[in-house]
Order: structure tokens, then sequence, then C-alpha cells
């Protein structure tokens, strides 16, 4: 996997197109001089949680011996999954916006709307395939962090740009890149499967 594949990766697994509707409605009772305060502390929440298990991750997978290529399959199995969901979303998606009394705190913005399932599955099967490119994994997952941040900062300019109709269609323009990424996932691990059972 390149710098560049890990970065675009992650951008779509963080979704932040997709949690914008979602941030708007959590952030619905909070003064919005307040906002970009919210905004930055629950990303600077998601981004320390990301990195937590970025660099744990591997460890957890040694502990439980899952092999590389178990992870590859699973990883490109999941993130199919992500995607189709960003492609057809569920009658109940809208109902994933949690109301909140005041100003929210970690949950429901950094977790698990930011630093959700797919986000720290991704970073664990990123680090734990070459984990000597630490530095570049954690650059990316710091890129991919800044865009999705500026995204939320700028969630009410890009709404009311696009309404909630192109909101969706660029989402699911995202989650058709993101299919082609978990089927070459899955293929890879599949490749490794085979050729292992060959050289035995």
């Amino acid at each position: 996997m390149t710098f560049l594949s890990a970065l675009v990766l992650l951008v779509l697994v963080m979704d932040g197109l997709g949690d914008i509707p979602l941030f708007l409605s959590a952030l619905r009772n909070v003064p919005r001089e307040r906002w970009m305060h919210v905004i930055l502390r629950e990303m600077g929440f998601a981004f320390a949680i990301l990195v937590v298990f970025l660099f744990s991750g591997r460890w957890l997978l040694m502990a439980l011996q899952i092999s590389e290529r178990s992870l590859t399959i699973a990883g490109g199995i999941i993130l199919f999954l992500i995607a189709l969901r960003m492609i057809f979303p569920s009658a109940s998606s809208p109902g994933m916006a949690e109301a909140t009394d005041g100003e929210p705190f970690l949950v429901p913005l950094a977790i698990p709307y930011v630093a959700g399932p797919s986000a720290i599955s991704t970073v664990m099967l990123i680090m734990s395939r070459e984990p000597t490119r630490w530095l570049e994994w954690l650059g990316a997952l710091a890129i991919a962090s800044a865009i999705t941040c500026a995204l939320l900062l700028l969630s009410p300019w890009v709404h009311a740009a696009l309404g909630d109709r192109g909101v969706r269609a660029i989402e699911r323009l995202m989650g058709l890149v993101l299919t082609t990424i978990a089927t070459e996932m899955f293929l890879k691990g599949v490749r490794q499967f085979v050729e292992g059972i060959q050289r035995v």
C-alpha cells in the first residue's frame, strides 16, 4: 500500500461528507460561536483514539494470532460492507444522529462518528501489514484527519451549497471508489492464501 492509497482509504472511511448531517444535528443545541471549538476538540479526541489503535492494534492482532492474509481478507469484506452502506444507505441511517442536550463531549461526535469501527479497523489493518512504515501511516492519518476536520468546520456552508441530495450523491460516489479498494484488498488476501497452500 502506498502513502497516497492509505490517505485516500482513511479519508473515505472517516467519511467527513457523510458526517456533515450528523454533526449538524448533534450541534443544533450548541451556540454557533462554539461550533469551531467543539469540532476541533472532538476531532482531537478522534485523532488520539485512532493513533492509539494504530500503534496498539498490531499487538492485539498478534495476541489473537491473526495472520496477515486473514486480516487482509477480513479487511476487504469489512470495507466492502461499509461501501455498500455508503452507496445504499438504509432507511434508518438518519436515526444515527443522536440527540444531545447541550454540548456533545466525546460521544457521539468523536466516537462513533469519526473514530468508528470502520476507521479503527482500517488503521489496525494498515499498520499490521507494514509496521516499519509507521511514520507514513501516522502522516496519512494526520492528513486524513485534517481533511475531515476542514469538511466538518465548513459543514454549514457545504450543506447549504450541496443540500442533502448533493451530499448523498458525493458520498455514494466515494462508496463506489471504496468498493474497488475493498475488492482489491480481498483478492490480494485470497492470492496470499492460495500461494500459501501451494507452498505447502
